[in-house]
């Protein structure tokens, strides 16, 4: 299958944690981070996700926001710090390019925050994504 979501990054889950409807799958990255997902006890099954599962963690890059440091005081559970290696600005929109240990993030952001944050190749930043954007796959 191929999709358009262009963050696709494999992982395996550490843990998932039940609740009535939903289930927070904690996953490591193929890059060392760890990853939060917030997805349906239906999903659970459907995936077969127990500890140790292979899976690919899939974020559209409208749902990943930019900080120049990380942010303290947020309820945003996944913070991966990284470096831009790319930015193309348009009249409206900006698609900045992240790499992250073990893969490589897009963001697409307002032209105006990528000028606010003086987004260039070389910037540290970190990628800011809820748990409740982040889908999981299995391989």
């Amino acid at each position: 299958m191929i999709l358009s979501i262009r963050n696709q990054l494999p992982g395996t889950v550490t843990t998932v944690t039940r609740g009535e409807a939903m289930a927070t799958v904690k996953i490591r990255l193929d890059g060392g981070q760890d990853l939060t997902a917030a997805i349906t006890l239906d999903a659970v099954e459907d995936l077969g996700l127990t500890p140790g599962s292979s899976v690919r963690a899939l974020v559209k890059s409208t749902e990943v926001s930019l900080a120049t440091a990380p942010v303290r005081g947020l309820s945003i559970r996944n913070q991966l710090p990284g470096t831009v290696t790319a930015v193309a600005t348009g009249a409206a929109m900006a698609t900045v390019k992240i790499a992250v240990e073990g893969g490589e993030f897009t963001s697409a952001i307002t032209a105006d925050s990528a000028t606010d944050l003086a987004l260039a190749v070389g910037t540290p930043v970190v990628a800011l994504i809820k748990s409740t954007e982040v889908s999981l796959a299995r391989e």
